[in-house]
């Protein structure tokens, strides 16, 4: 007896559910679903609807979003055979309501069978059926489709017929290739094709037959086989593809344009860039209004700001920092990452409590098909990523991590180069995720974890010092969506741990002589925080949507100094601990919320409020009120003109993120500050899409703090007295040509104009060195770097091997002496004695251009059912060496034995930075 036999026909028409209609802004005067059905059409780039029925829905045909993706059949369910009908041929024609998740919610007949039994075995079958979600225009909806179940009588296998069953899958990637074409001993027509499932089945005649396959962007490949009288034979065919993971043009449900400013990287744009590493959120380091504390040095200076004042999000959830040892790789596995959003400037309202631009990695969601599983291993570090689904539950599991072993390899170097155990580094890190379906939503819990450990040992000999550092944090989240009153609703909770801990220790001997090392100082910082989260959206009509939303988080923080570290009249506190003994508390609490509108069909306006209150204990409240706005108009169909403001706010900063600091300097106040951005986005021609952005940045208040204020404690200890706020700005423009993911590569230029000035008391000096008078004035930021070029290229070619460079020129900072040497003067005094002096801050020079040249090269291999990849990444291929700063020296000069005078000298303290990076990654 054989299974009938069922068939998908053309999509006729579309459904929208009543939240599906809602999202689409059809209004709904019930809670109950509204259903509206419209006619489909055919059209060149596939199915849509009429503009008639696009305009009763609210669709706008211009913006692309009328086009339907029909549904794919992905579980077929075959229907029984009545008994006693086994010899009786028949068709049943059904309507089926596939609903937004794929699952067959309605099932009518259309044309029943001449035996009833069939229509009743077609009616029970149907319900089982699975289907891809049809879309439209990017979002899921419900769909009627016709369904056939043809009835076929059981065909009698000759005894002497033999049958070859099996899949044709891609090599490597064990993907099921559908409609592949098998052709049976030379015949010009395919003798079957695959299913979607990339299945097949064939009856054959006992003896030797010769198979070729064939599929779309892969090789053709000839397969032997010899069956035996009877047999039945089940295989796997495996076809070589054309391109290793080619860099296709992925067509996503991209979130529709309302901010400023978003640039959105995907796929190989952010694993495969030059002198990256590999790593996705390094990219940020070559995008437009970007500059860097040094080459190398992966913490982004955006338009100007401290580093500090730009946030780190993981899916909404906040973390301190994103790379391991300032340089990097990132501290969340590449394989977690799906796209990186890069806002440098007036980011939407849901980012709050900073200053300057906001970097969010979006986590891939899980995949659903089969386990993946990814080895990596470099000359710096080794890691891994697997990724189990468990159907029968809906549930997936994700687990990654990584190891440095570059600790032993720079001891190594060390003990070879200078005989002594000296430098040391290293990192590693975590990530854990399990997410469940539940009904119409999903429950993920997500952990993730880092650790940085570097430092300097002392010296064999008596008194040496050395120093170290080690830096900490965890995240867990546990976070849930779901549909809620007609809109989507989120929840989150999270809990972190923070900890930095700057240690000193010194070399010393004991009574016979005998040298040991001996810590003499520590300066820990920890942090404990508790915060939640709550989010909700939904389309009112067609022309608006409200989103709104809510976070909070506590923190407790505690700091202990021992040893050297003991400012006077500091008393040991050896119990300090964040949650017994907190030295800080406070919680930030924030709501907001924002309308996306749309008066005309070419204009979007987002008006936006948020509001956050910061308390400190004991008694210290700050509140700040920030209108946000953002204006998108398009003026043609390649041509969109953008603009908006907002107010931002952010407690005191320093250089980077420190635990118990970020939460005990709201004893100075708030920073304030606002964003202008005005621009255009032109898309030239397919392929090819350009911007440009010009920013106008006040600081009414700006509080920041650099690494030595932290380390010498100098507010703690009142050594500095007066109130350290100022005032400030900064404007520049922002200009970028980019060729997005397609068409065998991409890349982009970019190039950025910057000026950023803080108001500041500074002192006259005096040819004798000492302080004349002291003055206020305008100066450049110690962050200001003029000019800055990035362009980036990746072509991958058709054997499999990939080929990109990345370009890289900045100017100088001021040399100021916050993060850097401060300029000096040569004077000659009128007793004929020279000196160098320190030079007024309002004429400091700067430091020297920076060029850069970075390379990769890679190759890829398939192999049966895993993928090899080999990468040589060169950071600073050019080995050209920056200047982070200036000796000023006396440097004596020889006329051949003869010394001369000493001439005052302006030496360049260079960092010859060159990583070459030889990397291989096995994926499963």
């Amino acid at each position: 007896m054989s299974l009938p036999h069922a068939v998908p026909l053309v999509l006729a028409l579309v459904l929208l559910s009543g939240a599906t209609a809602r999202a689409q802004g059809v209004p709904s005067g019930t809670s109950e679903p509204r259903a509206v059905e419209v006619d489909v059409h055919a059209t060149d780039a596939g199915q849509a609807l009429s503009a008639e029925d696009a305009a009763r829905l609210g669709l706008s045909a211009d913006a692309g979003d009328t086009t339907l993706v029909p549904p794919g059949l992905t579980t077929d369910a075959p229907a029984a055979w009545p008994e006693g009908l086994e010899g009786t041929p028949g068709e049943v024609e059904l309507e089926l309501l596939v609903d937004v998740e794929g699952r067959v919610a309605e099932v009518k007949v259309t044309r029943a069978a001449a035996e009833a039994r069939l229509t009743d075995a077609a009616l029970a079958a149907a319900p089982g059926l699975r289907f891809t979600p049809a879309t439209l225009g990017g979002t899921p909806v419900a769909v009627r489709l016709p369904f056939v179940y043809r009835f076929t009588p059981p065909v009698q296998v000759p005894a002497s017929t033999t049958r070859l069953t099996g899949e044709v899958r891609a090599r490597g990637t064990r993907r099921p290739l559908v409609d592949a074409a098998l052709f049976l001993d030379g015949a010009l027509q395919p003798a079957t094709t695959t299913d979607a499932q990339g299945r097949f089945a064939l009856d054959v005649p006992p003896g030797a037959h010769s198979l070729e396959v064939r599929a779309p962007g892969h090789e053709t490949t000839a397969f032997n086989e010899t069956l035996t009288q009877g047999q039945t034979l089940q295989v796997v065919y495996r076809l070589q593809p054309r391109e290793v993971n080619p860099y296709e043009t992925v067509v996503r449900d991209e979130r529709p344009r309302t901010e400023v400013t978003r640039i959105s990287l995907h796929e190989q744009e952010i694993r495969e860039v030059p002198g990256t590493l590999g790593d996705p959120f390094r990219v940020v380091m070559l995008m437009p209004g970007v500059g860097s504390l040094a080459s190398g040095i992966s913490y982004p200076v955006v338009r100007g700001s401290q580093p500090a004042a730009t946030g780190f999000f993981l899916d909404g959830v906040r973390i301190p920092m994103l790379y391991h040892l300032l340089l990097g790789p990132a501290v969340v596995h590449p394989d977690f990452i799906d796209t990186v959003d890069f806002y440098p400037g007036a980011p939407p309202v849901q980012y709050g409590r900073m200053l300057g631009g906001v970097v969010e990695g979006r986590l891939s969601r899980p995949r659903e098909d089969r386990l993946h599983f990814t080895a990596y291993a470099d000359l710096l570090n080794a890691g891994g990523f697997i990724e189990q689904p468990f159907e029968s539950t809906g549930t997936s599991v994700s687990l990654a991590g990584r190891f440095s072993y570059s600790a032993l390899l720079l001891s190594l170097a060390t003990q070879v180069l200078s005989g002594v155990d000296q430098v040391h580094a290293g990192f590693w890190d975590y990530q854990a995720r399990v997410e469940q379906k539940v009904g119409r939503g999903r429950l993920r819990l997500f952990a993730l974890g880092s650790s940085d450990d570097a430092g300097i040992a002392p010296e064999p000999r008596r008194k040496a010092e050395g120093a170290g550092v080690v830096s900490r944090f965890h995240r867990i989240d546990l976070r849930g969506t779901h549909p809620v009153a007609e809109g989507e609703g989120e929840l989150g909770v999270t809990l972190g741990w923070d900890g930095l801990g700057l240690t000193g220790e010194e070399m010393r001997s004991d009574a016979s002589g005998t040298l040991f090392r001996e810590k003499v100082g520590e300066y820990g910082m920890r942090q404990v925080s508790l915060s939640a989260r709550a989010g909700w959206r939904r389309a009112l009509t067609s022309s608006l949507e409200l989103a709104v939303g809510a976070d909070v988080e506590h923190r407790r923080s505690a700091t202990t100094l021992t040893g050297n570290a003991n400012p006077p009249g500091w008393r040991p506190t050896d119990e300090a601990d964040p949650l017994k003994r907190p030295s800080a508390l406070a919680t930030f609490s924030g709501a907001y919320a924002s309308a996306t509108w749309k008066p005309f069909e070419s204009w979007t306006v987002t008006p936006g409020l948020r509001v956050d209150a910061y308390h400190l204990v004991p008694g210290m409240t700050f509140t700040a009120v920030e209108p946000r706005l953002s204006v998108r108009h398009t003026l043609t169909d390649t041509l969109t003109l953008k603009g908006g403001a907002g107010l931002f706010h952010q407690p005191p900063t320093v250089l980077v993120h420190v635990p118990a600091f970020d939460t005990a300097s709201l004893r100075y106040g708030l920073q304030s500050g606002a964003q202008f951005d005005v621009g255009a986005e032109w898309k030239a021609f397919e392929g090819l899409e350009l911007s440009a952005d010009a920013f106008f940045n006040p600081l009414s208040r700006a509080v920041e703090f650099d690494l030595v204020d932290v380390v010498e404690n100098r507010r703690r200890r009142g050594a500095v007295r007066e109130d350290p706020a100022t005032t400030g700005y900064a404007y520049g423009f922002d200009l970028m040509a980019r060729h997005p993911l397609g068409r065998h590569w991409f890349g982009w230029v970019s190039y950025s104009f910057l000026q950023s000035k803080r108001k500041a008391r500074f002192a006259r000096i005096g040819d004798d060195n000492h302080v004349m008078e002291t003055v206020e004035g305008t100066l450049p930021f110690a962050f200001e770097q003029a000019h800055t070029l990035n362009a980036a290229l990746s072509y991958k070619f058709g054997n499999n091997w990939t080929v990109g460079t990345v370009v890289h020129f900045n100017t100088g900072r001021p040399e100021t002496g916050q993060i850097t040497s401060q300029t000096q003067r040569w004077v000659t005094n009128p007793d004929g004695s020279s000196q160098w002096v320190r030079q007024d801050l309002d004429r400091t020079q700067r430091l020297a251009p920076f060029f850069r040249v970075d390379a990769r090269i890679a190759k890829s291999w398939a192999y049966q059912d895993f993928t090899l990849d080999a990468s040589l990444d060169v950071l600073n291929l050019s080995a050209q060496q920056e200047v982070v700063a200036y000796e000023y020296r006396l440097e004596s000069e020889f006329s051949g034995s003869v010394p001369q005078k000493p001439q005052p000298t302006r030496a360049p303290i260079r960092i010859p930075v060159i990583l070459p990076l030889l990397g291989f990654k096995a994926t499963y």
